[in-house]
C-alpha cells in the first residue's frame, strides 16, 4: 500500500487543485473585467455569431496589460485590455482582432479551455508524484526531471491545442467573410506586439508553436479549401 500512496496523493493533489484553479480563475476574471462594448468590433463578432447560428458573441475585456486572448473554463471570451489598446492605437486591425476572437472560440467549442485547467491540476499533481518517487532514488536531481518532463508534456499538449483552434479559427473566419487573411498577417505581427517588455518571454507566445509554423498550416488548409471547391 505504501508504494501507491505517492499516487493516491497526487491524484487527490490534482481534484483539490482542479476545483481551485476553477475557482480562483473565476474570481480573478469576474473582478477583473467588464463585457467588451465597441461598436466596430461587435459587428465583427456578430457576423462570427451569425455563422455559429448564435444571437451574439460577449466578449470581455480582462485588465491586465499582457497581449493576450483566453477563453475561460465556463465558456467566457476574453481579449486582454493591452490587447484591446493595441486595436484602438491602430497596431490591430478589428478584423485581426476578429481573429483573435474566433481562434478563442475555438478553444471553447473543442474543449480545449476546460480540459486545459484539468491538464495543469493534472500536471501539478504528476510534477508533485515524480518529485515523490524520483527524489527517492536520485535526490535533488529528481526535482529537475520531474520538471523538465511535466514541462515538455505541457507544452505538446499546449502546441496541439494551438494548431486545432487556429484551424476552427480560420474555417469560421472564411464563412463569416472575413477570411484566413488577418489571421496570417496578425501572426506576422505577434513577435513585436508582445516582446516588448524586456526580459519577459511573450505571454501569446509561451508553450505555442512557432509562428511561421502556423502560418504554413493555414496556408495548407487554404490550399486544399480551394482544391476541394
Amino acid at each position: 500500500m505504501l508504494k501507491f500512496t505517492p499516487i493516491l496523493l497526487a491524484i487527490l493533489y490534482a481534484l483539490a487543485m482542479y476545483r481551485f484553479s476553477v475557482w480562483r480563475t473565476g474570481k480573478e476574471l469576474d473582478a477583473k473585467s467588464t463585457e467588451l462594448a465597441d461598436p466596430a468590433l461587435k459587428q465583427l463578432t456578430d457576423r462570427l455569431a451569425a455563422s455559429l447560428d448564435l444571437a451574439r458573441i460577449p466578449v470581455y475585456i480582462y485588465e491586465i496589460d499582457p497581449v493576450n486572448g483566453l477563453a475561460a473554463p465556463d465558456g467566457r471570451i476574453f481579449i486582454t485590455r493591452g490587447f484591446y489598446r493595441k486595436f484602438r492605437n491602430g497596431e490591430v486591425t478589428g478584423e485581426e482582432m476578429a481573429s483573435v476572437i474566433a481562434h478563442e472560440l475555438g478553444h471553447v467549442a473543442l474543449g480545449h479551455a476546460r480540459r486545459r485547467m484539468i491538464d495543469f491540476s493534472g500536471q501539478n499533481a504528476l510534477r508533485t508524484a515524480l518529485i515523490m518517487v524520483l527524489g527517492r532514488f536520485v535526490p535533488f536531481v529528481g526535482v529537475w526531471i520531474a520538471n523538465m518532463l511535466t514541462s515538455v508534456l505541457a507544452s505538446k499538449l499546449s502546441r496541439s491545442d494551438e494548431y486545432e483552434a487556429d484551424a476552427y479559427a480560420a474555417a469560421l473566419l472564411t464563412k463569416a467573410g472575413i477570411g484566413v487573411g488577418p489571421q496570417k498577417s496578425l501572426f506576422h505581427k505577434l513577435d513585436s506586439l508582445t516582446e516588448k517588455r524586456a526580459g519577459m518571454a511573450p505571454a501569446w507566445l509561451l508553450s505555442h508553436p512557432d509562428t511561421a509554423q502556423r502560418i504554413a498550416a493555414l496556408e495548407q488548409l487554404e490550399s486544399r479549401w480551394k482544391t476541394s471547391d
